[in-house]
């Protein structure tokens, strides 16, 4: 991964032939050239092996497809399969059909091979995807046959480590993978389509070009300090201090719809006993989920449930009603109405006709959560539709008078009538959001050193690391225990 690192600085002070010349003398430049060498090499070493996973999930169907990369793939493969062709003079990109038999000449399956010769694969190494009938038996002795060719199983999400570690794809498009693999609704999985593709990626490698050519100048003003010349003044680099900064705002105010659309809403529906909570939780499921009755208290524990609204996925939470418990068994149901309350990002405030609004119980609610987004809710307006209360949507559960009103007031508190959409170059990681915010910080230290005209060491100091930040996002800067971190979560054969 240092590669990647040492790539970042050298491309940082290669602004032209001239200015490498002045910034970096040329015994450093040499030493920069021969750790280059050595870690090219070194990485060639530890990435030589040959993986292989299923691809597709375990179990019986139709097919399942067995993955295998690195540089012997096509040798390993073309030693058990038999067909009209070798596998080892075949075309990148053609799929073969043939046999694949065991050591002592039975078959196992017939079978369809697709090659893809590097660099022109994912991984950007010699790949192979054996199609088999989908029985686990099957895939089972392929892969068990092949791990006898020195072929060894990959780790989760390595298929994906590798186009990365082979300049595929980026860092942030390689957690996009992950996204696109898990997305539960339409929304989010256009949003991390788009983000494969390379939106969000573009947006941080122009941010990336303006700090690298700002930097420049100071460098540059550094090397000829002794002739005393200038090559930007101080409101000049202030104002493009300041225009990536608006950029780098702009970005970060994505997040919080980024994050809703990659990983849904919680809600909390919440009130006293017997105002509806779980009759308005069953008819927003189109299911009898959650038990109702009349009798107080029936609702012990907290029932979640998922629903797509529009294409947002929410996490619906029906909870105990908040009282004075009577037992020990509702009294442990109404700390865990209380522990969601704490962790939701939009509450339900349930009444009905009948028993309205507890101030005491909303006030209780705000005091729980006070960023959460809280809707009034007055339920049962079948028996009585016209109430003097305070309310933000009235509805009822019974008949379904109101609900479509309040899906659609979900809606938009839980976008906060946001103008973005999933096309837009939208912030869904925390991962991305920590490195943005550090980026503007270093950025806010170089304006103030410009500001208050200090010497050009320290605004340089403090823009390469802003664009240290933003290559950590790319993964152009990183290290092991991150990418570790990041590829552990993906599914084996990934």
């Amino acid at each position: 991964m240092f590669i990647r690192g040492s790539i970042s600085y050298l491309s940082f002070i290669k602004v032209t032939e001239y200015h490498r010349e002045n910034i970096v003398n040329r015994g450093v430049y040499l030493y920069f050239c021969i750790l280059l060498i050595i870690i090219v090499c070194m990485k060639k070493i530890f990435v030589e092996d040959t993986i292989i996973a299923l691809a597709t999930p375990s179990g019986k169907g139709a097919i399942s497809v067995v993955r295998v990369s690195g540089p012997d793939a096509i040798y390993s493969v073309d030693k058990i399969f038999s067909g009209k062709k070798k596998l080892t003079e075949v075309d990148s990109h053609t799929i073969h059909y043939g046999n694949i038999e065991s050591k002592d000449q039975n078959l196992i399956d017939d079978v369809l091979i697709s090659v893809f010769r590097e660099p022109n694969s994912f991984t950007g190494e010699n790949a192979v995807e054996i199609s088999t009938h989908g029985n686990p038996l099957i895939t089972q002795k392929i892969i068990e046959l092949l791990l006898s060719e020195n072929v060894r199983l990959a780790e989760p999400g390595e298929f994906t480590k590798r186009a990365f570690l082979n300049n595929r794809i980026d860092l942030l498009q390689a957690e996009a993978v992950a996204d696109v693999i898990s997305a539960r609704t339409e929304v989010a999985l256009r949003g991390s389509r788009n983000q494969l593709d390379g939106l969000l990626s573009q947006k941080v490698n122009e941010l990336r070009e303006l700090l690298i050519n700002t930097s420049s100048f100071v460098e540059l003003e550094l090397d000829f300090a002794e002739e005393d010349l200038v090559f930007i003044d101080n409101s000049e680099l202030t104002k493009r201090i300041n225009k990536i900064i608006e950029e780098i705002d702009a970005l970060l105010s994505t997040y919080s719809f980024g994050r809703i659309i990659r990983d849904g809403v919680n809600v909390a529906i919440v009130g006293q006993t017997n105002v509806g909570k779980s009759s308005l939780l069953n008819y927003i499921l189109k299911e009898s989920r959650a038990i109702v009755s009349s009798i107080p208290g029936t609702t012990r524990d907290v029932i979640r449930e998922e629903v797509s609204i529009d294409g947002v996925l929410f996490r619906m939470f029906d909870t105990a009603g908040i009282r004075a418990p009577e037992d020990v068994i509702e009294k442990e149901g109404v700390s865990r109405s209380r522990e969601v309350v704490k962790t939701s990002d939009l509450i339900l405030f349930l009444g009905d006709v009948e028993q309205l609004f507890s101030d005491e119980l909303f006030q209780d609610i705000k005091n729980l959560n006070k960023q959460a987004n809280i809707l009034k809710i007055l339920n049962k307006i079948d028996l009585v539709n016209d109430v003097d209360v305070e309310f933000d949507v009235k509805v009822s559960a019974k008949t379904g008078e109101g609900i479509d009103i309040l899906l659609k007031k979900l809606k938009e508190k839980a976008l906060n009538n946001s103008h973005y959409s999933e096309k837009s170059a939208i912030v869904s990681s925390l991962r991305h959001y920590n490195c943005l915010k550090r980026a503007k910080e270093n950025l806010l230290l170089a304006r103030k050193s410009a500001e208050n005209k200090m010497s050009g060491e320290f605004i340089s100091v403090d823009l390469r690391n802003a664009e240290k930040d933003l290559a950590e996002i790319i993964g152009e800067v990183t290290n092991e225990d991150i990418l570790n971190n990041i590829f552990s979560k993906f599914c084996i054969g990934k």
